[in-house]
């Protein structure tokens, strides 16, 4: 006997149109997609930054069973990437089952199934729920005093104000990750002074991002099997790359940090290149990838400030020192909260169980997929699942191969509800907790990977055992009802 299922599938970003997409090819039907926001494209739909990309090779950033031969650089820039996942999800038919501008706020399993409410009081069920709202979409906003004073434009750079003039201004960014590194690439040359708020130096893995020639882009469409060669040694050589972060003595972290080191030396002035210079070891936090940066900060129009900052007063940034730094346009290029995965969402399972509650103290999943007393609710990119320098639309596209494994017993009536059994959960914590000490995450630093206890929550083995753990699940961790 085969169960008829309704799937609802939250987010239309990356995550959540492969999840459409892969659903239909398995022949369901009875799909609805709810994205908050007013287009595909997740993250690239909300970070419209100037000098926004990538920095995971496009040919591998992309769906194995739609890559294209239309890249224009080794890393695409943002809106191209949003053009790939609209063109995709158009193809597939994706955009007849989503209903965009509509968040769920509320998730309870109740009678066995998913009661869903929306921000606008409609209500929904399903019998399986897929939560594809990405890791990183809540941007984190620093508590620094007298923000609100600034009479300039003052925006987060996932919420870029483009009414804001910036040519031939005095432009402030706070922060120092790959955010901030691409957009003083991207302005240095376009204002009048360029100021960056450092807190804390990082370290650049240098690595050039030239355009495709037209031969090459030639070479691609009248040979396709070309673009599937280059994604599968991408794919190849990035989990080698990721292996080298789980072991701090690998000489693949050796060879990350000469890079790096040499791309350091490239600072001419011996005086901002020690500024310049990170107190840690490379990769401890994420590697920032970057061809120009170090170049962009030996501009006549760029200033580097490490002085903590003080106070934010209308004309400016005030620095401990007591130095007032006069802006126009101040951005807080800060990040997000790496810990909110689709909260504020409110999920309810089992005998009232709440996700607010059983996340207390952090977030946790058996292999980032699946939480104990919350059926047939499953995650892709979960709580500390794979999320360094490479694909997270491979990690996406292993998981949900997985997750169909396991609605394959709810369809053909083995069971009604499955989800991860709390003592397989909890025995995988305690293996990862373990296993994270010796990666490279946890060798002194600060960093956005790691949780209230200063263990690093993401993958701390091998991508190939991802792949292993991804094929197939081992059901004596799960609980069938």
């Amino acid at each position: 006997m085969t169960r008829h299922l309704r799937f609802a599938v939250i987010g239309a970003g990356m995550a959540g149109i492969l999840a459409a997409i892969r659903l239909r090819e398995a022949g369901f039907d009875d799909i609805v997609v709810y994205e908050k926001g007013d287009g595909f494209g997740g993250t690239w739909r909300e970070n419209t930054y100037p000098g926004l990309s990538c920095d995971v090779p496009s040919h591998l950033y992309s769906y194995s069973f739609a890559l294209t031969t239309e890249w224009s650089r080794r890393f695409a820039p943002g809106p191209e990437i949003r053009a790939y996942f609209e063109r995709v999800a158009a193809e597939h038919g994706v955009t007849e089952l989503t209903r965009f501008g509509t968040e769920v706020t509320d998730c309870e399993f109740t009678e066995g199934r998913w009661r869903l409410v929306t921000a606008a009081g409609e209500h929904d069920e399903a019998d399986v729920v897929i939560a594809a709202t990405g890791v990183l979409h809540r941007p984190r906003y620093p508590d620094i005093a007298g923000l609100d004073r600034f009479s300039g434009a003052c925006f987060h750079s996932a919420r870029w104000d483009h009414t804001a003039a910036l040519d031939g201004r005095r432009v402030g960014v706070i922060g120092t990750g790959s955010t901030a590194v691409q957009l003083v690439g991207a302005l240095v040359d376009r204002v009048e002074r360029l100021v960056l708020f450092q807190r804390t130096a990082q370290w650049v893995m240098p690595q050039a991002n030239p355009a495709y020639t037209q031969d090459e882009l030639r070479e691609f469409r009248e040979a396709p099997t070309r673009v599937r060669e280059l994604h599968d040694g991408l794919k190849e050589s990035f989990g080698l790359f990721a292996g080298a972060f789980i072991d701090a003595s690998s000489p693949g972290v050796k060879m990350i940090e000469d890079a790096c080191l040499a791309n350091l030396e490239t600072v001419r002035d011996p005086v901002l290149r020690e500024r310049l210079r990170p107190t840690y070891r490379a990769a401890c936090k994420r590697l920032v990838i970057s061809d120009g940066f170090y170049e962009a900060m030996q501009r006549p129009t760029a200033d580097l400030v490490t002085e903590p900052i003080a106070a934010v007063e209308a004309d400016g940034v005030r620095t401990a020192d007591g130095v007032l730094h006069e802006l126009d346009v101040l951005v807080l290029a800060t990040g997000f909260d790496a810990t909110a995965f689709f909260r504020p969402m409110r999920v309810t399972g089992r005998d009232g169980r709440t996700i607010a509650r059983e996340w207390a103290a952090r977030p946790n999943a058996y292999l980032s997929i699946s939480v104990p007393d919350f059926p047939n609710f499953f995650m892709l990119n979960g709580p500390n699942g794979p999320v360094g320098n490479f694909s997270l639309i491979e990690v996406a596209e292993l998981q949900f191969g997985y997750i169909m494994q396991l609605v394959d017993r709810i369809v053909g009536g083995e069971c009604a509800e499955i989800s991860a059994r709390r003592e397989a959960m909890e025995a995988h914590e305690a293996e990862r907790v373990a296993a994270a000490d010796g990666t490279i995450w946890v060798t002194g630093c600060a960093s956005w990977y790691l949780d209230d206890r200063g263990v690093p929550a993401v993958w701390p083995w091998t991508f190939e055992r991802f792949r292993t753990e991804m094929a197939g699940p081992r059901f004596e961790a799960y609980e069938l009802r």
